[in-house]
Order: C-alpha cells, then sequence, then structure tokens
C-alpha cells in the first residue's frame, strides 16, 4: 500500500525557496517515482491560484499529476471548529486547523508542511491529536517535508 500524503501549499511554495527547496523537491521526485501518493486539499489549490504565478505553475509539477483531491466538508469543517474552541490555534489560523482536518477526517497517512509555527510543532501535534482522539478520529501523522525524505533513508 503506496502511503497517501496530504501537502499543504507551503510543501510546494518550497520548491521555489531556497531554504526548503532540496526536500520539497525531493518529495515531489518520490511522488512521480510512486513511493508516496499526493493528496492535495480544494484549500491548498485555492491558496496556489492566489499565489504568484511561478508557485501556480507547480501545480503542473509531473509529481502532482494524478494527485488524489480532497474537500472541506461539513465533517472537516465540524473538526477545524474543535481545534479553535479548544485553543490547539486561534481563529486567526482557520484555514491551517482546516488543513489538519482535511487530512484527519480524509485519514491519510501523513500530513507534511513547512509551517513550523502553526502545524510542525510537537505541543501543537500533540493538541490536535488530542482534540481527534476526544472527537472519535485516529491520530494524524504530521512532519515536515525533510522529516519523510529521511525516513526513506
Amino acid at each position: 500500500m503506496i502511503p497517501r500524503v496530504y501537502i499543504d501549499t507551503s510543501v510546494i511554495g518550497g520548491c521555489l525557496d531556497q531554504e526548503f527547496q532540496e526536500h520539497s523537491e525531493q518529495l515531489f521526485r518520490d511522488f512521480k517515482a510512486g513511493h508516496y501518493r499526493p493528496v492535495l486539499s480544494d484549500i491548498t489549490i485555492a491558496e496556489l491560484l492566489q499565489s504568484p504565478k511561478e508557485v501556480e505553475s507547480l501545480l503542473k509539477h509531473p509529481g502532482l499529476r494524478g494527485a488524489e483531491r480532497v474537500y472541506l466538508e461539513a465533517e472537516s469543517i465540524s473538526l477545524a471548529e474543535a481545534y479553535i474552541s479548544e485553543g490547539v490555534v486561534t481563529d486567526a489560523n482557520r484555514v491551517d486547523a482546516q488543513h489538519i482536518a482535511i487530512a484527519t477526517v480524509e485519514r491519510v497517512d501523513i500530513l507534511v508542511s513547512w509551517n513550523f509555527r502553526h502545524i510542525v510543532k510537537w505541543s501543537r501535534i500533540r493538541a490536535f491529536n488530542a482534540v481527534n482522539l476526544k472527537s472519535g478520529y485516529p491520530e494524524l501523522e504530521i512532519r515536515s517535508p525533510r522529516e519523510l525524505c529521511h525516513e526513506k533513508e
């Protein structure tokens, strides 16, 4: 079974950022090689469509061809609201909560992000997963692309 990997906007934009480029591009090569299956949400796509053209054009990357599409629906919205009401993130970070909620509801194997402030942070990961368990969902693996590439080695 090929692991399903939800990627947020920061991972795609990371292909154009010197600090994150190496590992974002390696993840895309891993997608293209079939090591992982990319999962894109309607939120990620909407954010990319509002980005500069060079970032938006990354949606055409060969590693993203055939990416699974998932959507923000009532169940995900409700879970995102639970993250906010439980104080995991603030209302100002609603989109981050929605990314986590979609990935959780869709039961992806792992979510990757370069957002170390609101997503890939040990205390937040624990808090997101506490709400997940309280709400009847499984824990969600949340990592940076660097960690995912490292685990393959």
